[in-house]
Formats: C-alpha cells, sequence, structure tokens
C-alpha cells in the first residue's frame, strides 16, 4: 500500500552542533506549526465571538480556561508517554514492541482520568459561580465546556499520537491533519456561531461544538493516516489493546503526574488571572482574552521546540549519548529564546495593531487595555520560551519532579502575589496582575535552565 502521508527522512544523531541545529529545526517547525493551527482553532472562535460582544467573549474565555486546567492531567501523561517512546526508540532494540505498549498503557490511563474531568466540566457553571463570577457569565461558561468537553478525549488520542510521531522524528502527518481542522473550525464556526450558511445562529454553544468536532476530526484524521502507512503501521498500535502492562502504567504516572502538576500549575496561573480579571468586570476579561490569544500563538513556536528537544534527548539518553543529551538541550533553548525575542519586539512595536485584529471601534477601551497588556507579554516573552525548552529538555531525561517544584514556587509563590499586590492594593488593576505574570515566569525560567545545566554538565 502506498503511503498517503510524503516522505521524511529518519534524522541521524547529530555528531556537531550545526548538525543538531538542523535536526531540532527539521524535527521543530513541524510540531510548532501543528501548535499554531490548534491554537487557531481558539483564534477563530474568539474572532467570531468577538463580533457578538463582549459577553460571549468572556464566557468562551472561562470556559475555554476551565477546560486547559482540565487538560493538564491528560497533557502529562501524553508528554510522559513520548518522553517514554523516545528514550525507547533511541536503544533501537526491541523497540517496536516497546512503544507499542506505552502507547497502549497511555491510551487506558487517558481513557481512566477522562471520567472525572467530564463530570467536572460538566458542572462547570457552579465551580465559576463559586469564584465570584457573574452568574450570567457563568451560565454562559458551562454552555460551552459542555459542548467542548465531547473533544477532549479524542484530542488526547490526537496528542499520543502525534507523540508516536514525534518519538519516530516523523511528525508532519500531525501537521497535515491539524491544518485540515483549521479550516473545519473556521466553517463550522462561521455556521453556528454566527448563523452563516443558513445555519442557527448559536453563539457559545456553536464555538463549544465546533471545536469539539474539530478535535474528534484530528484524532480519526490522524489515526487513518498512521493506519494507512507502512512505516506506521507495522508497529500495530491497536494490537492486543486489552492487555495491561501495569509496570508500564506505574512508570507513565509516576513520569506523567509531576508534568501534569507543572501544566496544571502553568495552565492554572493563566485561568486564576482569568477569573481575576473577572473581578474588573467583562471589559478586563476580554482584553485578557485578547492579549492571552497573542501571547499562547508566540508561545506554539518555542512549545515545538520544547516537544522536539524532548523527543531528540530522549532518543540521546535512550542510545546513552551524553554529548548528544547536551546538544539537544542547549540547541532548545538558544532557539527558543531567539525566537521570543524577536516576538518581544513585534508586541512592543504593535500592540495596537493586533489588539483591533479581535476588537472593533465599538470596543475601543477594551481594545486599549488589551493593548496595555500585549506589551506587558512583550516583557515575558524571552522568559516563557527558555522555561519551557529547558522543561522540554528535562522531560526528555525522565526529570518532571523538581520543574513542578520550580512551578509552584514561580508562579504560584511569586508571580500570583505579586499581581495581586500590585493590581489591587497598588491599585495598577489588570496591568498588575500581568506585571506578576512576567514576574512568575522570569523566576521558572532561571530555575529550570539551572537544572538543565547542572544535568547537561553530569552527562557531558
Amino acid at each position: 500500500m502506498t503511503s498517503p502521508i510524503p516522505v521524511q527522512a529518519q534524522l541521524p544523531p547529530a555528531r556537531s552542533w550545526g548538525g543538531e541545529l538542523r535536526a531540532m529545526l527539521l524535527l521543530a517547525w513541524p510540531l510548532a506549526l501543528t501548535n499554531l493551527s490548534q491554537v487557531a482553532l481558539l483564534v477563530t472562535d474568539t474572532i467570531f465571538l468577538g463580533h457578538l460582544g463582549e459577553i460571549p467573549l468572556a464566557a468562551a474565555t472561562l470556559g475555554g480556561n476551565l477546560h486547559f486546567i482540565a487538560m493538564a492531567l491528560p497533557f502529562g501523561l501524553a508528554f510522559a508517554a513520548t518522553a517514554m517512546m523516545a528514550q525507547e526508540k533511541g536503544r533501537v532494540r526491541g523497540h517496536m514492541r516497546e512503544m507499542r505498549r506505552t502507547f497502549r498503557q497511555a491510551c487506558w490511563l487517558g481513557v481512566l482520568v477522562y471520567i472525572p474531568i467530564a463530570v467536572t466540566l460538566w458542572n462547570s457553571g457552579p465551580i465559576l459561580r463559586a469564584t465570584g463570577q457573574d452568574p450570567s457569565l457563568a451560565d454562559a461558561a458551562q454552555t460551552f465546556t459542555r459542548a467542548m468537553m465531547w473533544g477532549l478525549l479524542p484530542f488526547y488520542g490526537f496528542m499520543l499520537l502525534r507523540g508516536f510521531l514525534s518519538a519516530l522524528e516523523r511528525p508532519r502527518a500531525a501537521l497535515w491533519v491539524s491544518l485540515a481542522a483549521v479550516g473545519l473550525n473556521a466553517v463550522l464556526s462561521y455556521a453556528l456561531v454566527l448563523g452563516g450558511f443558513g445555519a442557527p445562529s448559536l453563539g457559545v454553544l456553536g464555538a463549544g461544538i465546533a471545536s469539539a468536532t474539530s478535535n474528534a476530526f484530528m484524532f480519526v484524521g490522524l489515526a487513518i493516516l498512521v493506519s494507512l502507512d507502512r512505516r506506521f503501521a507495522r508497529f500495530r498500535l491497536a494490537g492486543r489493546f486489552w492487555r495491561a502492562d501495569w509496570r508500564r502504567m506505574a512508570e507513565l504516572t509516576r513520569i506523567g503526574l509531576p508534568i501534569a502538576g507543572t501544566m496544571l500549575l502553568e495552565i492554572g496561573i493563566f485561568s486564576g488571572t482569568a477569573l481575576v480579571m473577572g473581578w474588573f468586570g467583562p471589559a478586563a476579561v476580554a482584553a485578557h482574552a485578547v492579549a492571552l490569544q497573542v501571547a499562547s500563538a508566540a508561545f506554539m513556536i518555542p512549545m515545538g521546540i520544547s516537544q522536539a528537544a524532548t523527543a531528540r534527548v530522549g532518543l540521546a539518553a535512550g542510545a546513552t549519548d551524553p554529548l548528544g543529551v547536551r546538544r539537544a538541550g542547549w540547541t532548545a533553548i538558544g532557539l527558543a529564546a531567539g525566537f521570543m525575542a524577536l516576538t518581544a519586539t513585534l508586541l512592543f512595536l504593535l500592540p495596537d495593531r493586533l489588539a483591533s485584529l479581535f476588537l472593533s471601534e465599538e470596543f475601543a477601551d477594551t481594545r486599549r487595555l488589551a493593548a496595555t497588556l500585549l506589551m506587558v507579554a512583550g516583557l515575558f516573552q524571552l522568559a516563557d520560551g527558555v522555561q519551557v525548552a529547558a522543561a522540554g529538555a528535562l522531560r526528555g531525561l525522565k526529570d518532571t519532579r523538581l520543574p513542578l517544584l520550580f512551578a509552584a514556587l514561580g508562579y504560584w509563590g511569586l508571580g500570583l502575589p505579586i499581581g495581586l499586590l500590585l493590581g489591587f492594593p497598588l491599585g495598577m488593576g489588570p496591568l498588575g496582575i500581568w506585571f506578576g505574570l512576567a514576574a512568575g515566569l522570569a523566576v521558572v525560567a532561571v530555575l529550570m535552565t539551572l537544572r538543565w545545566r547542572k544535568l547537561a554538565f553530569l552527562r557531558a
């Protein structure tokens, strides 16, 4: 059977810094573009909901933040599976069997954790009201999350398949599927949010349905491509799917829970600030949403570099190549820092232009606030890129516990308290909250880099 996926040669082990840079770029760019396409799904919803006003946009933001918090545990398990499969691939001998078993146990764990997550998302309205949110906003946000939650498990399956392809250094299939999903989501959002093509205008419910459908499409599409391509089908990922491997499941849990905790702390700090913004009113929530969308889009590039670092470091560690481990990690950190320096410049120079992409002149005050927050986002771009790249490199070594402590200290021990102090007692409002975010990210970046420096030195 011919392969429906463009041919992509296996990347050889890098024997120099230049070779590692080339290998990292070849692996990172499809992963980064895949991440961007996933952000594009949310950006599409934000743009369409922005035409309906501040209330629908704010409701989708609150609901979306709860959804991302709920995704922390599945994300952690998926990243743990990627690291394990990369090291198994690096060892070469018996890697097909080992990778298949890891994939299988990660699937079962994902199904188990989805059940309590779905129950929580279904009752998101009372949760939001308990945090002091406006009841109308909480109810609208619950409508959004109840639709979105049906796409969560398929998206987890997509993440696992993408991790499998990343460990093989052949991630482009996930990119093609994600790009197709962006187009599908745009069509569905236009129809279901605004009532295009004669469809009923469902507002936030329509945005949730469109996103869930697109997530399901990504999983089904990628599963079909993997099953049809002989290079991937020979792994027989679904083979003996019912067989348990308790030791491997325990290892996935041991590695994945700290990753999930780290992500929960990171996602939670941004989601928590969205809840705090609700205390300033819907305009502040909408401005926060716009600024966060732009910052998140920029973050997806170093996130792709981080995912490539996990695979490259894991492959080198599995092959017992300490110099390869060192090169892969430092190359990823340098690439992420360089890119985020460029995005910081863009945010400083064009904040008004970027904010105008989401909010019309009708909401001029909200747009000005969003532009101001974007300039603050420019302050933490470099730190955000460095910390995520270093974290990805550490995951490649299965080092996940100390990064969890770093995130707890930086985001919640320092960042949030500083933001609350600046925002309320010192009267800086939403701007102060974002200065707190910048301080927390800077601390985490320094700690993550020092941890990587120590481990890389020990291995080199």
